[in-house]
């Protein structure tokens, strides 16, 4: 007894230990809705991560109607992961709200005393939209029942569910970035959507990276609350003048909708509606933007940049030996178009073995553009002794924000190069225009000169046997080939015979997804698929169309093949038990996996039985 007490005390010791350490880095956090409609009811929390509080204090709530709080309550968690105990508690103070008017305003933070420290939690901003116009229910509702209504009668209206397509701006110069943004306005249950942007010759297209899972908020839009959100958004860089055109996509959305059943069968097991999913086209509108030209009095080294740009350079070593390396680090910074224009040219003294430059892209994808910064290299190498300078590396590009052309220029280098090894060897790696492994000094022989002693080359080849081989063997291979493609042709000319040869592979899917619907325990879906595979495979096998299925043609034709009677009534018994199992009560996993092993074994002997 008394080890089971001293057990116990170290129990709650430990508790204690661990509570004050959640309790170490207190935090007093205020949540309520970014958007509401005007007469809803919405919860304001705050929440403060420790249960040791005293005196709470509300804040200035005016701007919305108190219907209820604030409430009081607390929540204590502990959990053991690994050997390693962990527990937590918290205190939230809670009001139910009402909007009621138009407007955004700023709830301000409440305070508390946690710990023996006094503490102050953050402000939220709420945005309250105004209620659907017509509608007959009070906020957000309104909408919400119409448009459910919509749904549940198969009628989704365009303005239930639409896509907008603006532009950022419409008025723009060539190879200016304008951001292109297609936003989903929905009151009905939207489940997926698909749709892509089209190739477009007039521009470059960039895709902005946005989340996978999409966070829907409410928006007021033509005297209706909407759920929006960004669907996605491209940079485009318009590649000439005149007026562009984006065209309209499709996009091909799914909706879940309820649908009242009318079947008292149905409507005992499944419910008084049934979910079910409705597909709908939804055209974007096309967006036009007015390219401009460049306007003239280009610079001579015009880059083709346009943007917002800065230049730095930096050099390797000013002091060099013939045969040694100068590098140029060239970097420009800014957002445009940057991977569109080309990179400024180094004037190297004539001397200098010059190589390609290598182009290090560090930009990424933003609204304004291409923003970040390219960096360039540019190596060369000194041939002969000498005092040498390298002029400023200019740049010039179109500026956005002054609407005229701009030349950044670094500095010059003034390189002095002493005579170095004559043979010295060195190995250049990274740069395009030689090889990626060089010893230089060594890649150019001289041209032996004077008289050469030149001799015809025999034709060797030329009326041999394997010169006569290289024609005949192409020949032969083309001439069987064109004889297994038009046996092939012929074979697939016959539907039913393609059809009748694949039946059990067809089959042998349907089973596969079947399985997987068993193994998630999802009855309906499973019974559907199970049902597809055996219907299917006798629609396949025994080219029956569809419209003519039914068990007693199945029974006939099996028995016309052959088929013996006890397979023929074990495969509609299969098809009687599958249908019957999917209503019936009881243990659902022991009946789907009795008929889908039954129906496995159904299909098998059935193949064995009509091939032979």
């Amino acid at each position: 007894m008394n080890k089971m007490k001293r057990v116990l005390l170290l129990f709650i010791s430990i508790l204690t230990v661990l509570s004050s350490w959640a309790d170490g880095n207190l935090t007093f956090t205020t949540m309520a809705p970014d958007v509401v409609v005007n007469g809803d009811q919405f919860r304001l929390t705050y929440t403060v991560n420790t249960q040791k509080v005293k005196e709470f204090r509300a804040p200035n709530i005016n701007d919305f109607e108190v219907l209820m709080g604030p409430t009081r309550s607390t929540q204590s968690s502990t959990q053991i992961i690994n050997g390693k105990m962990s527990s937590s508690q918290s205190i939230t103070y809670t009001y139910i709200l009402m909007a009621k008017k138009e407007g955004t305003f700023t709830i301000p933070g409440a305070s508390i005393i946690a710990d023996g420290e006094p503490m102050t939690s953050n402000s939220v901003t709420v945005k309250v939209l105004p209620p659907d116009k017509g509608s007959s229910g009070s906020g957000a509702q309104g909408g919400a029942a119409a448009a459910s209504s919509a749904a549940s009668s198969g009628k989704i209206s365009s303005s239930d569910l639409f896509i907008t397509a603006t532009a950022s701006k419409t008025n723009v110069y060539e190879q200016e970035a304008v951001l292109l943004t297609y936003k989903v306005y929905t009151l009905v249950d939207l489940r997926s959507l698909r749709g892509d942007m089209p190739d477009m010759k007039d521009f470059h297209t960039q895709e902005i990276d946005l989340p996978r899972q999409k966070q829907f908020t409410l928006e007021h839009y033509n005297g209706r609350n909407y759920n929006t959100t960004v669907w996605s958004q491209y940079v485009l860089f318009p590649q000439r003048s005149g007026k562009l055109e984006v065209p309209s996509i499709t996009f091909e959305g799914e909706v879940a909708q309820h649908i009242e059943s009318i079947d008292p069968f149905d409507a005992f097991f499944n419910g008084t509606s049934a979910l079910s999913t409705v597909r709908k086209n939804i055209v974007t509108p096309k967006v036009v933007i007015n390219v401009k030209e460049l306007p003239e009095g280009k610079p001579a080294n015009y880059s083709g940049g346009v943007g917002s740009f800065t230049m730095s350079s930096s050099i390797s070593g000013q002091n060099l030996k013939t045969n040694d390396a100068v590098t140029i680090k060239l970097v420009v910074s800014g957002t445009g178009n940057m991977k569109l224009m080309d990179v400024p040219e180094v004037k190297f003294p004539q001397d200098f073995e010059v190589y390609d430059p290598k182009i290090d892209n560090k930009y990424n994808i933003t609204r304004e553009g291409l923003s970040g910064s390219k960096v360039v290299e540019y190596l060369a190498i000194p041939r002969h002794a000498g005092d040498f300078t390298i002029p400023p590396i200019e740049f010039s590009y179109f500026d956005i924000k002054s609407n005229t052309y701009k030349t950044l220029k670094t500095d010059a280098y003034t390189l002095k190069v002493e005579k170095g090894e004559g043979n010295a060897e060195q190995v250049i790696a990274d740069f395009t225009n030689k090889e990626d492994l060089k010893i230089l000094a060594s890649d150019i022989r001289y041209i032996k000169t004077g008289a050469t002693d030149l001799k015809k080359k025999q034709d060797f080849l030329f009326g041999t046997m394997p010169y006569w081989l290289g024609y005949i063997i192409p020949l032969l291979i083309f001439i069987a080939t064109m004889l297994i493609y038009r046996k092939q042709v012929a074979e697939n000319a016959n539907v039913a015979k393609v059809r009748t040869k694949k039946a059990n592979k067809v089959a042998v899917k349907r089973l596969k997804n079947a399985g997987k619907l068993l193994a998630a325990n999802k009855r309906d879906e499973f019974y559907d698929e199970l049902l597809k595979a055996l219907w299917g495979y006798t629609s396949d096998k025994l080219s029956i169309p569809v419209a003519e299925l039914s068990k007693d043609n199945i029974e006939e034709k099996l028995s016309s093949r052959q088929v013996s009677t006890e397979l023929i009534k074990e495969f509609v018994d299969i098809l009687n038990d599958a249908e019957f199992a999917r209503y019936a009560p009881g243990d659902a996993n022991a009946t789907m996996d009795k008929e889908y092993k039954a129906a496995m074994d159904v299909i098998s002997k059935m193949e064995n039985s009509i091939k032979r």
